[in-house]
């Protein structure tokens, strides 16, 4: 692991600018889009697709969860309509907010657990692993059927990308199965999870192929794993490391939910610089003609940057709202599924964390090493004390 890798939250992204062309690290031809406005439109704009460009732009094997062309990141047009409004009948603003104490439940016996064992203590394996995993046994109704390594080991299988991972087709196999008895297991015996909701929405809909439903409760396991724990990770690696007279008014739950808010529009999850999509007619983006065919390079990060829109960086007061929307949940038919748990599990962090230990420190300001091989990058370890 290389300490040379900035912090996420210190990443260069290209500069706002009108949409020029570019070359992918793959070598392809692009247009790169980087304004906020641009890759807003961009995102919802039916005339991009993202249909058969899984392996576009990649340096490297590509992610599982996002490469596989049953995702549904990879989908468009009616198929995708179908899976979106499957997830919606099952996602619904009562189950979500059903769900909310079970979240605040697991963040807080994390909490009451690294409060007990006393400092010093490694952030990561104290909390940051162990509360996205007993939020994920909750939501997804796994109840201790698999425990805890064997499950970041699926979940970095289907994530693995770049050439720092190792493909483990028979991890991903593996995850496969479990996930198809899992669904059996829900068909059986539901519940209010929201495996089983999932479930009931796709065959009371019907027309919903398995292999489709099986990837995006993978996707959605995986990713409320790995990914929640990078974003904790990194969110604290700059909050402790960077801002620490910040830290104690996390307590504040309104200045813990605008925190929230900004450090999931200012730190990307990883090193990604773009989100491809390719144009199925000519279109105008911000005065720029692209025409039909062109495989289109959306930066996320540069338009969440852009000063135009948001002159407010990541170093200004924390609690201060956003001016515009942030796009790092991405926009339009692909917005993040995933986003309302992140935003929750963060929130009910930060603040029960703050609220425990608000003289909480790092031991090592800096991050020494990197958790690498999946569309995440984080703190192998954050040492800290109290």
């Amino acid at each position: 692991m290389s300490a040379t890798l900035p912090p996420l939250h210190r990443l260069p992204v290209a500069p706002a600018a009108a949409p020029r062309p570019t070359t992918l690290a793959d070598g392809t031809p692009a247009w790169l889009v980087t304004r906020y406005h641009d890759v807003k439109q961009a995102l919802g704009d039916p005339r991009l697709t993202r249909a058969d460009l899984h392996q576009v732009g990649a340096v490297g094997p590509t992610a599982e969860v996002s490469g596989n062309p049953a995702s549904l990141f990879n989908q468009d047009g009616a198929a995708h309509r179908r899976l979106r409004a499957t997830f919606q009948r099952a996602f619904t603003p009562r189950a979500i907010a059903g769900w909310q104490p079970w979240v605040a439940e697991a963040v807080q016996r994390a909490v009451d657990a690294l409060v007990t064992a006393g400092p010093p203590a490694d952030l990561i394996t104290a909390f940051t692993r162990p509360v996205p995993f007993a939020v994920t046994d909750r939501l997804t109704g796994l109840d201790g059927l698999v425990e805890e390594e064997r499950l970041r080991r699926w979940a970095h299988a289907v994530l693995a990308q770049g050439e720092e991972s190792e493909p483990d087709p028979e991890g991903v196999a593996e995850f496969s199965a479990f996930t198809g008895e899992l669904m059996e297991r829900r068909r059986r015996e539901p519940g209010e999870d929201l495996v089983s909701r999932l479930v009931r929405a796709a065959d009371e809909d019907g027309g919903i192929p398995e292999e489709s439903l099986v990837h995006l409760v993978c996707g959605l396991i995986a990713s409320g794993n790995e990914s929640i724990t990078g974003a904790l990770g990194n969110a604290l690696l700059y909050l402790l490391g960077e801002r620490a007279g910040h830290w104690p008014r996390l307590g504040d739950p309104e200045v813990a939910e605008r925190t929230t808010e900004r450090l999931c529009h200012f730190i990307p999850l990883g090193d990604d610089e773009h989100t491809i999509r390719r144009t199925t007619a000519p279109l105008d983006l911000g005065g720029t003609a692209i025409p039909a065919g062109a495989v289109v390079a959306l930066s996320l990060g540069s338009a969440n940057r852009d000063p135009a829109v948001h002159p407010h960086g990541l170093d200004a007061d924390l609690a201060l709202p956003l001016t515009a929307p942030t796009l790092a949940f991405s926009a339009g038919p692909h917005y993040c599924v995933g986003a309302w748990l992140v935003r929750l599990e963060m929130r009910e962090s930060l603040q029960r964390l703050a609220t425990a230990l608000p003289t909480l420190h790092l031991t090592a300001p800096t991050a020494t090493s990197w958790r690498l091989g999946t569309t995440t990058r984080s703190p192998a370890t954050l040492p800290a004390a109290w």
